[in-house]
């Protein structure tokens, strides 16, 4: 059996594709150009002042109105939880929990107000930190950072603070330490990324507060909560965690308030919403709707407040903040300045001029980074920017004229507040276009790259649909199919290599690897072209007689039994009784699939496209539930079926033989299969009361909940280990029939001579029998029984596919083992629909699995992504996975990627894992009815021995046929899985200007991608095993002939 050429070309087609989808992304999901310039206070965009006077001193741009500012982010601080309504009788946990916003709002209204704060998206907390600190918007592929920040090197609040003599102080998530490292004057970090920890950031943020405020050994202070966001991750926002983590943020900040000096201004905010469900990252209107509140000791507004509060983006804060302070609006700023701010007390004339020096002052800032920005792309539309130019050179001159007139004193009061409102109108029109324009074009593409990495996949499926298609012979495949095109490639990446290490942009290593691939492929075909006509003549000739020699020494019962065969026996057609029975069996099989189909869709999980969905009740853990009853009636149904999975599969393996032996892996499936199910019980009944308990208890429950999933990650991987060092699950037997002992059947010594005379005839007999029985033993029918040797390759599918599914299962909340009870079966009833469908097709090439069983097990696997309560949306992705058997935070980021992509793409690893029982599940169910007969003449035991099945051994008779199925399996899964791919990747490059494009048909794009690099990783892996099985049995054949 060609073991590695299989594999080395599966391998090689799966980086054709990997080279696509990065030449494409490359394209696809560019980052903006950040500029390296930055703002200082010698910077030429001041008016004169209107007034004659200069800047007061340790101000910049515009007159320092506060001293001190306390930035209070309330991680996920949706409007709704912000928003006091009076009126409301019965609020739900979420509501009118902030009381003391309202009191302050009501009892003050010239010193605090609310407004809704509109986050950009990705509504994701490091894109949202970015935008609360440059004013500029994060792209969407900077999503992929959130757990792996990198520091911000562009302009940004915090560096103008810095560079101004200002002492920042920050307590609270770790994010920021990445993103501004050696920033603050003090900082006091807390882990992050456990959500299921509700209090270790806020309790270490109080520890440190007040006593900081009351040191003065501060400018600006930033405290960053996060025990709101994952109370919404953990519960959801309705819920009775939520209220109480929101009456601890409203006595939070009544305490913050009277720590606060007159000259202190407080800002609390949230970076973003949250969904019914407590996701958030995409740009639903519950997620993009955040919370500012504004409070200073001092008047801050002219005016009341608006019947409705006003909506701002956050970006305006930038700005806003910076010249509050007297320091540079960062360069890179597209934020409008929140002109009432700096309104003051005055009489609405010297409001209005206010106003009008910050709007100024805001526009030209903006006007210069889009000069500057223009000059090193071109992703701005020139149309647009020569608008916006106009709108500003209209609005400076007026702005100068006006100026001119005030100081002359030639407006009388009425036309000059007129003249000033028109004005702050003309700038606030020109501000905000230049942030829609900026918001607009900023998906900057690479056309070139978008095409070339669409047509690398183009050509990788249309090469694996052309492969598969060929009979490729053992001598020539790997020369001809392999060797050619890995050498192309391998000269093209070394000459392309070459030229881009001699240019001044360096080495592409992307591009280095897709012209390889290109220059792989085009090999392929180059060569398949040339042999086509010879090939062509080759597929039309019978194919080669399979080797009997395995066939003359062995055949299988259906229970492994080894005996030897007469010959070949020829076919016999199906009766028509025997022929209407298969259809019966065949329609039931189908109706067990349409309502295992049916029962998948109580799995779902909604998207905000479809606001009257609801998202499926089993989708949230049991420790969610507040009925007892029900919680312990959805634990026994859980752990019933857990363990009903491992009755079935156990059942499985001893009808066909694979639990005889004494072997550790059998061992392991006997013992270690319903203790991994005792560990997984017993973490869901820790996990769904860990709320519940108290005391020493809660420690106790504490270390369960981590012990349990690292007994079931433990007994999961020596399980995957004893697989793979001995994957066979064979019991030989030893069926020689002695030839008896030569040895009186009296017992004691003959005491007679009557005894002697009966003795000596029957020594005789047994000597001759022993005689007969040695010169015959050559020809002897069955000297082994094997058990289990007729289903070793499914056998150790069935069992490493049981193993991934305990530990995806664990990584799932617990009602979710009901879907994967559903994946289990309906995978099952496929390859039974596929047997018994090719049994009545009377397919004569058995080696061939047919291209409908490969698509409807693709999209089993496809639908089991949504029915496991997925959806390719990230406020969809279960980041509660990457702490299942974690108390605290990660010290790496790989270790929660892996637990969460696990979790994402179950589907995909178990269906690839289970990809070759296509091939091998027809052999495994052979039916008497489907072998061969032998005519009434011969003797009863012929005709028994023709009845007797060889099922998968009948791959071993012909090794090349057997390894050319798996490769032809392979590449018409990778085919198929690629065909998927290529249409979101159409999808995404025709409608990247689409209005939906970063809502659906990016992130459908990114899913896709993931998705079929673990099909594919997965599926190299599933053919691996069945290989490491052939190469276990070929030992086991090879010692059992020195026997």
């Amino acid at each position: 059996m060609q073991r590695w050429p299989v594999l080395l070309f599966l391998a090689w087609v799966c980086f054709l594709f990997f080279a696509g989808i990065g030449l494409f992304m490359s394209g696809f999901l560019l980052t903006r150009i950040e500029l390296a310039s930055s703002s200082s206070c010698s910077d030429p965009l001041v008016p004169p002042p209107w007034e004659r006077q200069s800047l007061p001193p340790g101000s910049c741009w515009a007159p320092q109105r506060f001293s001190k500012a306390v930035l209070v982010i309330i991680d996920a601080l949706r409007f709704e939880f912000a928003h006091f309504n009076p009126a409301k009788a019965s609020p739900l946990p979420f509501e009118n929990k902030l009381s003391f916003l309202y009191h302050l709002a009501t009892s003050q209204p010239h010193h605090a107000r609310l407004y809704r704060f509109r986050a950009d998206p990705p509504t994701a907390t490091m894109q949202r930190i970015k935008g609360l600190t440059t004013g500029s918007l994060p792209t969407f592929i900077d999503v992929g950072s959130n757990f792996a920040t990198y520091a911000i090197q562009e302009d940004n609040l915090l560096a103008q603070l810095v560079q101004n003599g200002r002492r920042v102080v920050f307590m609270g998530d770790d994010t920021w330490e990445g993103l501004f490292p050696k920033k603050f004057f003090r900082s006091y970090f807390f882990p992050s990324f456990n959500v299921k920890d509700l209090h270790t950031v806020d309790d270490g943020i109080l520890q440190h507060l007040y006593p900081t405020v009351d040191s003065g050994e501060w400018d600006v202070l930033i405290a960053h909560f996060l025990g709101v966001d994952h109370c919404g991750h953990k519960h959801g926002p309705d819920h009775p965690e939520m209220a109480k983590k929101l009456t601890q943020m409203n006595e939070m900040l009544r305490a913050l308030v009277d720590h606060l000096g007159n000259d202190t201004l407080l800002l609390v905010a949230g970076d973003h919403g949250m969904t019914e469900t407590g996701d958030h990252g995409g740009d639903s209107e519950k997620e993009v709707n955040a919370a500012l509140f504004v409070y200073s000791k001092t008047p801050l507004f002219g005016t009341g407040p608006p019947e409705e509060p006003e909506a701002v983006p956050q970006v305006n804060l930038v700005p806003t903040v910076a010249l509050l302070l007297g320091v540079p609006i960062p360069y890179s700023n597209i934020g409008e300045v929140m002109a009432e701010l700096f309104s003051g007390d005055g009489d609405a004339v010297s409001a209005a001029l206010k106003q009008l020096s910050v709007y100024h002052i805001n526009a030209k800032q903006v006007d210069r980074f889009l000069h500057s920005y223009s000059l090193v792309a071109q992703d701005l539309p020139a149309e647009q920017l020569q608008r916006l130019q106009e709108l500003f050179t209209d609005a400076v001159k007026e702005h100068t004229q006006l100026l001119a007139q005030v100081q002359e004193v030639t407006l009388v009061p009425p036309e000059l507040q007129s003249r000033l409102r028109s004005l702050i109108s003309r700038f606030q029109l020109y501000l905000r276009e230049a942030r829609a324009v900026c918001t607009q074009s900023w998906a900057r593409f690479h056309p070139l790259r978008m095409v070339g990495g669409c047509t690398l996949i183009a050509a990788s499926c249309l090469l694996c649909y052309v492969a598969s298609e060929l009979a490729v012979a053992s001598d020539s495949f790997y020369r001809s199919c392999l060797l050619y095109p890995l050498l192309w490639g391998l000269v093209v990446a070394l000459l392309v290599g070459l030229a881009h290490a001699f240019m001044p942009e360096g080495l592409d290593l992307l591009l280095v690897l897709s012209w390889a691939a290109a220059a792989s492929q085009l090999g392929f075909f180059w060569h398949w072209w040339g042999r086509h006509p010879k090939r062509a003549r080759l597929a039309g000739s019978q194919p080669p007689l399979p080797s009997i020699g395995l066939r003359q020494r062995l055949r299988a019962h259906w229970d492994g039994r080894l005996t030897v065969p007469e010959g070949p026996k020829q076919q016999q057609l199906l009766g028509f009784s025997s022929y209407r029975r298969e259809i019966w069996y065949l329609l039931c099989l189908v109706a067990v699939l349409l309502v295992c189909v049916r029962l998948s869709g109580f799995f779902h999980q909604c998207r905000e496209e479809i606001p009257q969905c609801r998202p499926s009740l089993f989708l949230s853990p049991l420790a969610s539930l507040r009925n007892t009853r029900a919680k312990n009636l959805f634990y026994l149904l859980c752990v019933a079926l857990l363990a009903g999975l491992v009755y079935a599969v156990r059942s499985w393996l001893r009808h066909y033989g694979n639990l005889n032996s004494s072997d550790p892996l059998v061992l392991f499936v006997r013992w270690g299969f319903p203790l991994v199910v005792l560990c997984i019980a017993c973490y869901w009944a820790v996990a769904s009361s860990a709320d519940d308990s108290l005391g020493k208890l809660q420690e106790l429950v504490q270390v369960a909940v981590v012990a349990f999933p690292w007994a079931v990650y433990g007994l999961a991987s020596v399980g995957l280990l004893l697989l793979l060092c001995n994957p066979m699950t064979v019991f030989a037997k030893d069926t020689r029939e002695s030839a008896g002992s030569i040895v009186t059947p009296y017992l004691g010594v003959p005491s007679s001579e009557v005894d002697f005379l009966h003795v000596i005839p029957q020594i005789y007999k047994r000597m001759q029998e022993s005689q007969k029985s040695r010169l015959e033993r050559g020809s002897c029918k069955a000297t082994v029984a094997a058990y289990g040797l007729g289903s070793v390759y499914s056998a150790a599918l069935v069992i490493a596919l049981t193993l991934l599914g305990f530990l995806l299962m664990l990584l799932h909340s617990e009602r979710l083992s009901l879907a994967f009870l559903l994946l289990f079966l309906e995978a099952f009833v496929l390859l039974h629909i596929h047997t018994h469908a090719r049994g009545l097709a009377g397919d004569a090439e058995p080696f061939s699995v047919p291209w409908y069983a490969v698509i409807s097990w693709l999209l089993a696997a496809s639908q089991f992504f949504y029915s496991t309560g997925h959806q390719p949306i990230f406020p969809a992705i279960h980041w509660n996975a990457a702490f299942v058997g974690f108390h605290l935070d990660h010290s790496t980021n790989l270790l929660p990627a892996v637990l969460v992509g696990a979790n994402t793409f179950a589907s995909h690893i178990l269906f690839a894992v289970g990809c070759p029982l296509l091939l091998l599940w027809p052999f495994v169910c052979e039916t008497s009815s489907s072998q061969k007969r032998k005519p009434k003449k011969e003797t009863r035991e012929e005709q028994q021995e023709a009845e007797e099945h060889m099922m998968e051994m009948r791959l071993r008779e012909s090794p090349e046929k057997f390894s050319t199925a798996l490769l032809q399996l392979g590449l018409k899964y990778l085919f198929v899985l690629g065909t998927q791919l290529l249409a979101c990747v159409c999808a995404a490059m025709i409608l990247r200007r689409h209005l939906m494009v970063w809502k659906v048909f990016a992130p459908k794009f990114l899913f896709e991608s993931l998705g079929f690099v673990v099909s594919s990783i997965c599926l190299l892996l599933g053919i691996s095993l069945v290989m490491r099985v052939d190469c276990a049995v070929s030992t086991w054949f090879s010692q059992l002939q020195f026997r």
